[in-house]
């Protein structure tokens, strides 16, 4: 049996619904309006994900936005629905500025939010490959264009984060770290003061212009982050991209962490089957997780683990 610290570890499911890669010519399952959003996310919490990160999306054709009136189609019924920890991105998407990014974190002052670790390439021109219908016109060149753009998180754009989302409205983070180099920025800010623990580490691997999502690429961030932090002042959570979800995640939580699924990070559900929901991928990692003795934290002990502020301490209500 997995113990730290004397207690039993229970696994934290994150499920990301949507995010802001893939498109809706790549699966007729992806959510993209704000009904299919919240619908999603209700049942992926019903299946044992404790934490929801969501992106929105214009409903007209699926795009990224930022727009707050579009997350308040789908957040505050979420919050009524289900008692999961409600985590906002701040990444958005490459092409949105910084005050774009925080524009709805600010307004909702949720549990969590999300926050990348660094500028970084961020590329998934890829995935346009094998696609000969395109549903709306602008899904090509978004995807072939990251190619040429970068994720801007400067050492002043996260100090600015921090400051307005954490020390102001009380918002804990899960930390984005896509390479080596991230958990050294994150120490960084630990250094100076302006982090406290539990830090809550999300390793990504996968994504071109980061670690690769190679096995031994997972022992070194957990070895790595043991190293800065010390185990037992950080949680460790795992996102694998596309086709390496399952597998290594399945690792992460076998090392003593946590996992995120969902639409956002992979469209499959098994080799060449397209996920009918991020649901169903809550619902296989729960399985799998279970059947190695591992237990699922329900939102309040996921609550506990992170130290957020709590549920009724949010700008968003149901």
């Amino acid at each position: 049996m997995n113990v730290i610290a004397g207690k039993k570890h229970k696994v934290i499911i994150t499920c990301a619904v949507t995010g802001s890669v893939h498109t809706p010519s790549m699966s007729e399952h992806l959510p993209v309006t704000p009904d299919q959003i919240a619908e999603q996310a209700i049942e992926a919490a019903r299946a044992g994900a404790a934490v929801l990160h969501l992106h929105a999306r214009n409903p007209a054709d699926g795009s990224p936005t930022p727009d707050p009136a579009i997350f308040d189609r789908f957040v505050p019924r979420i919050a009524a629905e289900t008692d999961a920890i409600i985590n906002i991105t701040t990444g958005g998407s490459t092409r949105m500025t910084l005050e774009d990014r925080l524009a709805y974190p600010l307004q909702a002052r949720p549990e969590l939010c999300s926050l990348n670790m660094g500028s970084m390439n961020f590329s998934f021109h890829r995935a346009a490959r094998g696609i000969t219908h395109w549903k709306h016109d602008w899904e090509k060149p978004y995807i072939e264009g990251s190619e040429e753009l970068i994720f801007r998180n400067t050492f002043r754009d996260i100090r600015h984060i921090l400051a307005e989302l954490g020390d102001r409205n009380g918002t804990r983070f899960e930390f984005e770290c896509y390479d080596v180099g991230h958990l050294y920025n994150l120490a960084h800010f630990v250094d100076e003061g302006l982090i406290r623990g539990p830090i809550f580490l999300q390793c990504v691997l996968g994504i071109l212009g980061g670690l690769n999502a190679d096995p031994e690429n997972l022992f070194l961030m957990r070895s790595t982050a043991d190293r800065l932090f010390g185990r037992e002042n950080y949680e460790f959570s795992v996102l694998g991209a596309g086709r390496h979800q399952m597998s290594l995640i399945t690792m992460g939580a076998i090392m003593g962490g946590h996992v995120r699924v969902g639409l956002e990070d992979s469209l499959f559900l098994g080799r060449g089957m397209l996920a009918p929901s991020c649901s169903a991928q809550v619902l296989k990692i729960r399985r799998i997780l279970e059947e190695l003795s591992l237990e699922i934290a329900t939102p309040d002990e996921a609550r506990e683990i992170l130290g957020t502020k709590g549920a009724d301490k949010v700008g968003f209500h149901g």
